[in-house]
């Protein structure tokens, strides 16, 4: 379903709606934000000088590094009176990032979450079910507005206890259920322990964030909750929830592009690349009144495509995230981001779906260690089946990163489950001098 019909304005018109904001946005910018102001000055820029899209590229990179470095709100455009509500991220690498929303700011994220909702088939005929976590965090909130946005009744039970969240489920009748993948893979373990059969829930559609996962996890996912598994994408630095989001069609991730302008660049150089090509995106801000962000770098590699989509809706969209440009690890010359593995992973039979990268140097060479639980700890007793399984895991890795690791089969339930993004990559090459 369309929520607005500015998910469907002609190229002609998205383009010059958006290069009005865009003028706005770096005015504003530039007259509220002292930083922008100093960084536009010091390469001799100034807002008048944005007259076409193409003029963006003439404005410098917004970088992580730049929130953190004007914690807490040196990059808000307004004072604290006008900000209705402050989200943030976790600071697990370093000080958190801290965001603020004015009220038209909250109003425009609850339309974007609106939209992405809808465009998943949840109307107000549903029982949502919101397992992110309340708080900082961006996801749910931003799910919780645009969902009642719509009209659907939402449970906000936040993350954790399984039990409860199944409990809830069955007798709530939830329809839609809102969490992290690798979460909803925890709770098929719950389930099967418990007894609970996909056919005792009631739910339809999963609307999945806060991490990235492969086409073979979402087969996964969708196998064993009977649901359709539609995955979003957003960051705190922007919104929260919201920024992109899959259709019914699954044909890549609809960026409301009346609030946003993204872009494709080649993440060692920063050249804008052609249309097409795969690179980090990069967003800009539109509306933002309470901290606007101009060209940020997300890290995240993906592509754009820009025809029409078949559900109807004419923004651009983005190709699911295929890493982030921190995640690439470099082994022994060859690129390899955690999502290759995991492809490799999911599509074999006999072990789970929990897994963790463990990369070490030995004799100066960078080697990977690949652990991964068994679905059934007995096969641990069978040293010849226990071979033959640890062989073919290695045999079709090789076969797509083109480099030899070691696997390491686990019992079930080793690896550490969270209701929040996974750690799937532990880098000791650090420590290895």
């Amino acid at each position: 379903m369309i929520w607005n019909t500015a998910e469907t304005l002609p190229r002609k018109d998205i383009e010059e709606l958006q290069l009005n904001r865009l003028r706005w946005q770096v005015e504003y910018a530039y007259d509220h934000v002292p930083f922008y102001h100093e960084k536009l000055d010091s390469i001799g820029l100034k807002p008048s000088h944005i007259q076409s899209l193409n003029d963006l590229q003439k404005i410098p990179f917004t970088v992580k590094d730049d929130l953190r470095d004007n914690y807490p709100t040196g990059l808000f455009a307004v004072p604290n009176r006008e900000i209705v509500r402050f989200h943030g991220s976790s600071g697990t690498t370093g000080k958190p990032i801290v965001v603020g929303y004015t009220r038209n700011d909250m109003e425009n994220w609850t339309e974007c979450c609106a939209r992405m909702v809808s465009a998943a088939g949840v109307t107000c005929e549903d029982t949502a079910q919101v397992a992110f976590g309340y708080g900082l965090f961006t996801g749910g909130f931003g799910l919780h507005y645009g969902l009642e946005r719509v009209g659907v009744s939402v449970i906000p039970i936040s993350s954790g206890n399984s039990e409860r969240q199944l409990m809830f489920m069955k007798d709530l009748q939830t329809t839609v259920l809102i969490a992290t993948p690798s979460y909803v893979l925890h709770l098929t373990e719950i389930m099967e322990e418990m007894g609970i059969a996909k056919e005792d829930l009631y739910l339809k559609t999963g609307l999945f964030g806060g991490e990235g996962h492969t086409p073979e996890m979402r087969e996964l996912i969708e196998a064993r909750m009977g649901i359709n598994d539609t995955q979003n994408y957003g960051l705190t630095e922007l919104c929260g929830p919201g920024v992109s989001y899959e259709c019914l069609h699954h044909t890549g991730m609809h960026i409301n592009e009346d609030f946003f302008i993204a872009e494709i660049i080649d993440p060692k150089t920063g050249e804008v690349l052609p249309e097409g090509s795969t690179g980090e995106i990069v967003f800009t801000t539109l509306t933002k009144e309470g901290i606007p962000m101009l060209r940020y770098r997300t890290k995240d590699i993906t592509r754009l495509f820009y025809e029409p989509c078949a559900c109807g809706r004419t923004h651009t969209r983005m190709d699911l995230i295929m890493g982030r440009s921190d995640d690439m690890m470099i082994i022994r010359g060859v690129n390899v981001f955690p999502s290759q593995v995991e492809a490799v992973l999911m599509g074999i039979e006999g072990i789970g779906q929990q897994y963790q990268l463990i990369v070490t140097t030995e004799k100066f060479m960078d080697r990977i260690e690949v652990q991964v639980e068994l679905h059934d700890g007995g096969i641990l007793d069978s040293y010849s089946n226990l071979e033959k399984l640890t062989n073919e895991i290695r045999h079709k890795i090789k076969t797509v990163l083109q480099i030899d690791v070691k696997v390491t089969l686990l019992n079930p339930k080793t690896l550490e489950r969270t209701a929040g993004k996974s750690k799937r990559v532990v880098d000791l090459r650090s420590k290895a001098f």
